[in-house]
C-alpha cells in the first residue's frame, strides 16, 4: 500500500467505537494505523490480546468503562452509557479527528480548530434501524432499551453536528446519513485485502459457504432452512448467541466449523461452490473476499450486496428473503457458467489502495 505523502505532516486522532475483536471495522482503522503512524487512538473499551499488532502499536486511550470489571463481556449491555463515555475523552490538539463509526465513535468531541471526518459504516443501527433484530429477542432487554431510544436519536444526531465531512460506506449508507442526520456524505467503499484474498489450485469442493456471525438480522437460518430442503452440502463459519438454535435447526448436510483462522477461511473460499449471504448488510466485506477468490455470490437483493455483487457477473440476486427465494437462486447459480477472472476484476475494484486513494482525495478537500 502506498499512502500520500502529505499525510506524514498531518497530527491525527483516530476514534473508533471499541477494539474487542478485528472485525471489518477494525481492518478500516487498522489502514488508517499504518497510514497515520503517530495517530493516537480513542476508544471506549481496548482489549489488547483480541486487537492486531498494526493498531495495538501506537498509543491507545480508552474511556472510564475500561475500568470495569471484565467489561469485554458485557459491553453492548451499557449502549445507554456511552455518549457520556466518549464525550469524557479529552483529545489532544490536532488537525484531524478521523472517526470509525457505527454506534459513538463520531461523538468524540474535537479541540478548537480540529477538522473531523467521520468514515460511516452506518448511523447507530441499535437506534435507527436493527432495534427490533438486537433487542427484540428478549423481552427484558427490549422492555428497558426501548424507553431510551428517542433519547439516544436525539444524541446521535446532535453529535452529527460535530462532523465537518461523513463519508459513507456505500449508497445505502449514504441514504442512511441523509435521512437520519440530514447531512451530505461522500462515498468511499471500505477496502478488501486482494493481495490476500487470491484464487489457489484447490480441486473444486463438493460444498456451499456460509461465513457469517451467528446474530438474527445475518439471517443464516435462511440459509440453514434453504439447506435443509436442498439437501446440498453447506459449511457453516462463525460464532455467536444464536449458534446452538441454529444447529438444532441443521440436517446432517450441514456442517457447523464456528471460529476459523484466515489460512483455514482462504482455503473454504477456494474450494467451494458459492458463497450463501442471506441477510442484509450495510455493506459487506465476506463477499468481496470470496469473489476475490473467484467464487460468485448468493445474496439478498438489498443493501450493500447491490453494489458488490453483479448479477449475472460475480453471482446472483434474491429477491425475496424466503426459503424458496433462496432455493430458486442457489439452483440458478448451480447450472450457470461462471468466469473466475470477471468475478476477481469486480473485488479488484474494492483493493485497499483504491481506498487509500480515494479517502485521500476526501481529506484533501478539508485542508
Amino acid at each position: 500500500m502506498t499512502f500520500p505523502e502529505k499525510w506524514k505532516d498531518l497530527k491525527v486522532v483516530l476514534s473508533h467505537d471499541w477494539l474487542t475483536g478485528m472485525r471489518g471495522g477494525e481492518r478500516v482503522l487498522e489502514i488508517l494505523c499504518n497510514g497515520f503512524p503517530s495517530a493516537d487512538v480513542y476508544t471506549l473499551i481496548h482489549n489488547r490480546e483480541a486487537i492486531s499488532e498494526d493498531i495495538n502499536s501506537h498509543p491507545v486511550t480508552t474511556s472510564w468503562l475500561q475500568s470495569l470489571p471484565g467489561v469485554s463481556k458485557y459491553y453492548r449491555n451499557l449502549l445507554p452509557l456511552f455518549p457520556r463515555a466518549i464525550e469524557s475523552m479529552k483529545t489532544p490538539e490536532a488537525d484531524l479527528i478521523i472517526s470509525t463509526n457505527h454506534c459513538v465513535a463520531k461523538g468524540l468531541i474535537a479541540q478548537p480548530g480540529t477538522k473531523h471526518l467521520c468514515y460511516c459504516f452506518t448511523p447507530m443501527r441499535y437506534a435507527w434501524t436493527f432495534f427490533d433484530e438486537y433487542f427484540g429477542s428478549s423481552p427484558v432487554k427490549s422492555a428497558l432499551a426501548r424507553p431510551i431510544l428517542p433519547a439516544m436519536r436525539k444524541w446521535d444526531k446532535q453529535s452529527a453536528s460535530r462532523v465537518d465531512q461523513f463519508v459513507a460506506i456505500s449508497e445505502h449508507i449514504e441514504d442512511r446519513i441523509s435521512r437520519f442526520y440530514e447531512r451530505d456524505s461522500k462515498i468511499v467503499y471500505p477496502p478488501v485485502n486482494t493481495d490476500y484474498w487470491t484464487p489457489g489450485q484447490q480441486e473444486q469442493g463438493d460444498f456451499d459457504l456460509v461465513l457469517s456471525a451467528m446474530v438474527p438480522y445475518k439471517r443464516v437460518d435462511l440459509a440453514i432452512e434453504a439447506y435443509n430442503k436442498l439437501g446440498r452440502k453447506l459449511k457453516v463459519v462463525g460464532i455467536g448467541g444464536e449458534l446452538s438454535k441454529l444447529k438444532a435447526m441443521a440436517k446432517d448436510n450441514i456442517e457447523f466449523l464456528e471460529w476459523q483462522s484466515d489460512e483455514d477461511i482462504l482455503n473454504l473460499y477456494r474450494s467451494c461452490n458459492m458463497l450463501i449471504f442471506p441477510g442484509e448488510e450495510d455493506f459487506g466485506i465476506v463477499p468481496l473476499e470470496v469473489q476475490a477468490c473467484g467464487k460468485p455470490v448468493v445474496a439478498y437483493a438489498k443493501g450493500g450486496a447491490l453494489e458488490t455483487v453483479v448479477d449475472g457477473v460475480s453471482g446472483i440476486h434474491f429477491e425475496d428473503q424466503s426459503t424458496e427465494s433462496l432455493i430458486e437462486a442457489v439452483k440458478k447459480c448451480t447450472s450457470s457458467d461462471w468466469d473466475p477472472a470477471a468475478i476477481r476484476m469486480n473485488a479488484e475494484t474494492f483493493s485497499n489502495q483504491n481506498f487509500i486513494d480515494n479517502l485521500a482525495a476526501v481529506i484533501d478537500k478539508l485542508f
